[in-house]
Parts: C-alpha cells; structure tokens; sequence
C-alpha cells in the first residue's frame, strides 16, 4: 500500500513515518521540518496550496492519506483566526478533495478540542461545542472531510506527546514539540513550574496513536474514532505522573488553577476521551498513562541526555 503522510516533519508524522516504512511506501509532506524517511520521497509542500496538493496525490495515488498538519498553537489561533482558518480548514479541504477525486482513504487528525469540557469521558456520539476558535476550526475540518469523502477516519487525540531528538525539535529555538518533553527538560534543569490543576485530558502518546493510525488505513473503518490515552487525568496530575517516572523533584511542580494562567483562548475544562469504540473495532487496547510513561522513558533514556 502506498502513504502519503501530510505533516510527515511534525511530532505524530514523523512518529507515522518511522512506524509505515517497513509496511507501506511511504511518501510525506513538510512545511519547515524535513522528517528523516530513508529511501523515500519527501515533498515541500503547503497544504493550503490547492493545487500543489491535488498535482501531488494525482501523481502519488496513495491509497491512503493520513493528515496531521495544522496550526496547533491555541492562543494563537485565537488571535490569527484568518491564518487557521486557511491552515485547519481550508488546507483541509483541498486534501479532502483531492482524495476524494483521486480513490484515496483519508485519515484526518482532529482533537478533543471540539468539545466544551462540561462533561467529559466523551464518546464519539456526543454533541460537539467548542470553546476556542482552534477547536472551531477543527470542528469545521471535521465536517469538510466528512462531506467531502466517501472513504475516511476522522481520529480525535488528546495532548498529543512524545520523546523528540533534538533534530525533530523547533529548528527556531530548540524547543521541544510536547509538554511531556518541555516539563523534563524544566525539571531536570531544576527550575520550578505551574501546572493546572482543573484542566483534564487523556494524554496520548504519538508513538501508540501512529500504530492506531496505521491499523486504521490498513482496516476498512471508517468514520470518527476517539484515538487517545486511556487514563483521564488533569494537567497537574500528568506532571506528576512524568516526574515520578523520570525520578524528578515532584516539588518543582505548583499547582495553580486555570483562572491564574490568564490563557488567551479559552479551554475546555474536562476534554477526555472515550476510547471503548477503537478498542472494540480494533480488538485492541489503548495504553494506560503508567504503560504509555514506560514506553516514553525507554526511548529517553535511550537517546540523548537533555
């Protein structure tokens, strides 16, 4: 089977990248972060460029597409709403076409930002109210892909994290790409941080939610799936969680309400997922957050020290 990985230089599309190589010829777009793909094509490309991306899988004819490109900064969408629209909805929308027109599955990433928070746990049925003009845009791709293709996945992750060499971070700065490998490198620097106590989620990790991906293009599912970790926590207990696996000063971490941070864009209080659909459809399980932490820490401790 032929992929096309649209966001191939990002956090989750490297992780795809590395993971279809040996099952699938692999293809990938980049924007600023060229993903290391040994012997296989990679493609500078935008996907607001319409017609960049419709030549592209008309030459390519990947039989699926897997979309994890978007603008993901919150508060920055909030205040550049013409930019992610153009980003998450209507780059969307020209991958959404051109797979329809050209016979490929797509795969879209969306995220449980489409959800107000209020309730929680939410299943794939529940009603979907965002908060934010980010969740807003993903909504609206969401129903892009839904309208446009016969043959999708819309996937719904939550606080998406990895461990990232230092050649897959923010070229720009060196920062890492995810909140489990900034909180590390905060700790094992000995600096002291404030997390959010009231703020919950189902933190997923990039290296599980690729290996559901690619189960997902090889199946026949379609439809929208919750992808994401299976333990609920808030962001103050993931922290903890993090710096108990690393054998960091648990003290460094102050807990602080939301009300304190003064966020730009609002969030969804409680945006955890219910994965019992993709694990039912899938005969799988998704990992704990212990089970997701062992797996992040073998791959630290066997890469570069921070």
């Amino acid at each position: 089977m032929k992929l096309l990985v649209i966001g191939g230089g990002g956090q989750l599309g490297t992780k795809i990248v590395e993971q279809a190589k040996d099952r699938f010829k692999v293809y990938a777009t980049y924007l600023t972060r060229n993903p290391p793909l040994n012997g296989s094509k990679i493609f500078q490309i935008d996907k607001t460029n319409r017609k960049g991306i419709l030549t592209l899988i008309e030459k390519l004819k990947p039989d699926t597409v897997v979309d994890t490109a978007a603008l993901h900064n919150v508060d920055y969408c909030e205040t550049h709403k013409d930019e992610a629209w153009s980003a998450n909805v209507e780059g969307t929308r020209n991958a959404a076409e051109a797979c329809e027109k050209y016979g490929a599955k797509m795969i879209f990433i969306s995220t449980d930002y489409v959800f107000d928070g209020v309730k929680g746990y939410y299943l794939e049925s529940d009603t979907v109210n965002p908060v934010n003009y980010y969740g807003f845009t993903k909504l609206k791709a969401e129903e892009v892909v839904a309208q446009t293709c016969n043959n999708y996945v819309i996937a719904r992750p939550s606080v998406i994290y990895s461990y990232t060499p230092s050649s897959q971070r923010e070229s720009s700065s060196g920062k890492p790409l995810n909140f489990a490998m900034w909180l590390t490198q905060i700790l094992s620097n000995k600096k002291s941080v404030n997390i959010v106590t009231d703020q919950y989620s189902s933190p997923t990790l990039a290296d599980s939610l690729a290996e559901i991906l690619l189960k997902l293009a090889e199946s026949g599912r379609t439809g929208i799936y919750h992808t994401a970790g299976r333990t609920r926590l808030s962001r103050y207990g993931f922290a903890l969680k993090i710096a108990q696996k690393f054998n960091l000063d648990e003290r460094l971490i102050t807990p602080i309400a939301t009300s304190q941070l003064k966020q730009v864009a609002k969030r969804p209080m409680d945006s955890s997922l219910n994965v019992e659909k993709i694990e039912k459809d899938l005969d799988l399980r998704m990992p704990t957050i212990d089970e997701a932490l062992d797996r992040f820490n073998i791959q630290f401790l066997s890469g570069e020290n921070l």
